[in-house]
């Protein structure tokens, strides 16, 4: 089987997410070979909604896979077996670096918590409104995916010291996320005026209010 430029991108994305076209090419055309082809193909890789093209903390566009597909993955026996890809954009900096871009883009200010540094994931600003968001993203397992619903909503309780702040949890758009939402007693909601962010693979945002 023929391996194209394509197969060999996203081999490449699965074992070291978030490359820049740069970056790919030195890996796998060589230093200095023109980076041309491989912009071709992660821009229309991207335009297919395989991967997405997201700004990383060094100011560079990273390539990330968040198209659920299988690809033939190469052995060093010139073999092949598939690999089934999770979306890189579930992960949590990434919702984060998607939720900036949102805000920034409606006239927002941000300070995001990157990683594991402690403090409030997002807190936004625009005139005299304040917007507290705590994001978690997708788990391994469904325990696990039960665990962080509970810890986003218990980590927003913990931060609502502000009477004025709108407070919100952003989380992955699938279908246990949006049950754990749905399942959450409307009087809860209402009480503590919380609202839930979704985002899709694509990157798309969708907000859950009351």
């Amino acid at each position: 089987m023929k391996v194209t430029l394509k197969d060999k991108i996203m081999n490449l994305l699965i074992d070291k997410e978030g490359l820049t076209d740069r970056e790919i090419t030195n890996a796998i055309l060589g230093v200095n070979e023109p980076q041309q082809a491989v912009n071709q193909v992660c821009r229309l890789m991207t335009s297919k909604g395989i991967i997405r093209r997201i700004i990383r903390r060094d100011g560079l566009i990273g390539n990330y896979i968040i198209a659920k597909e299988t690809v033939q993955k190469s052995s060093p026996l010139n073999q092949t077996k598939q690999v089934e890809i999770r979306p890189s954009i579930f992960k949590e900096d990434n919702l984060k670096q998607i939720l900036k871009d949102f805000l920034h883009a409606d006239g927002w200010e941000t300070q995001i918590a990157w990683g594991r540094t402690p403090g409030i994931d997002i807190n936004a600003n625009r005139g005299t409104q304040r917007w507290i968001i705590e994001v978690k993203g997708l788990g391994s397992l469904n325990p696990m995916n039960v665990n962080y619903f509970l810890a986003v909503l218990a980590e927003t309780l913990q931060r609502m010291d502000d009477p004025n702040a709108k407070y919100s949890i952003a989380l992955p758009d699938v279908k246990q996320f949006r049950n754990l939402w749905d399942r959450l007693p409307l009087l809860a909601k209402q009480r503590t005026g919380i609202t839930a962010i979704f985002i899709d693979e694509l990157g798309r945002i969708n907000e859950n209010g009351l």
